[in-house]
């Protein structure tokens, strides 16, 4: 094995990217959890495991671009996966919480939408990686991003966050909109972005 095939392996395993394989590994237990309680009329207190799971998972998003700077443990294969791992969490969180109707009438219109920027985010991303173009990510990006998981926090805990919260669910929902609506903006930016790079790649 040679020095650089070392140093990739080590790299892959660092901390920071030990936090973003948690984060993957979480969604399994988030979603069969909602899922347990929801479709398969489980016991309440499966939904404040889903929560509490998820809330490690969320702060991870947090811990791993944070160890990552101040260890300088930065790696390709981290900025890869990374952005795959949040947006993992956030589909199957979604989709699981359509499934069981917390997400429900006019307000699958906000998940559809967040559900969708982040797939042209995604195609834009590998389109303007293969001209060795990054788009950096934007505060109002970040605090899209807080919002959303915030928002699906509290509709995780649903039913069971109701006994102590009566609103929980609704903070829930009206989060969800907010967030929906900071997407559109973020996506548009980051759109305008990528046409811009395209339209300057066809007159190249």
């Amino acid at each position: 094995m040679n020095i650089a095939t070392t140093r990739g392996q080590t790299k892959s395993m660092s901390l920071p990217n030990i936090l973003t394989y948690a984060r993957i590994a979480a969604i399994p237990v988030v979603v069969g959890c909602v899922f347990a309680q929801s479709i398969q009329d489980g016991p309440l207190w499966l939904r404040w495991v889903a929560l509490a799971v998820f809330i490690a998972a969320a702060v991870t998003d947090y811990l791993d671009g944070y160890y990552a700077r101040i260890w300088d443990q930065q790696s390709a294969f981290g900025r890869m996966l990374d952005p795959i791992a949040d947006k993992l969490l956030v589909a199957s969180c979604l989709l699981m919480l359509a499934a069981d109707s917390s997400i429900h009438g006019w307000t699958l219109w906000a998940a559809i939408v967040i559900l969708c920027r982040e797939i042209l985010v995604s195609g834009l991303r590998e389109y303007l990686a293969a001209l060795r173009v990054s788009v950096p990510v934007t505060k109002l990006a970040k605090w899209k991003t807080t919002i959303q998981l915030v928002a699906i926090g509290f509709l995780i805990a649903g039913e069971a966050g109701e006994q102590l919260l009566p609103a929980t669910t609704l903070i829930g929902i009206v989060l969800l909109w907010m967030s929906a609506i900071f997407t559109i903006y973020t996506g548009w930016d980051y759109f305008r972005a990528g046409i811009h790079h395209l339209i300057k790649e066809d007159e190249g």
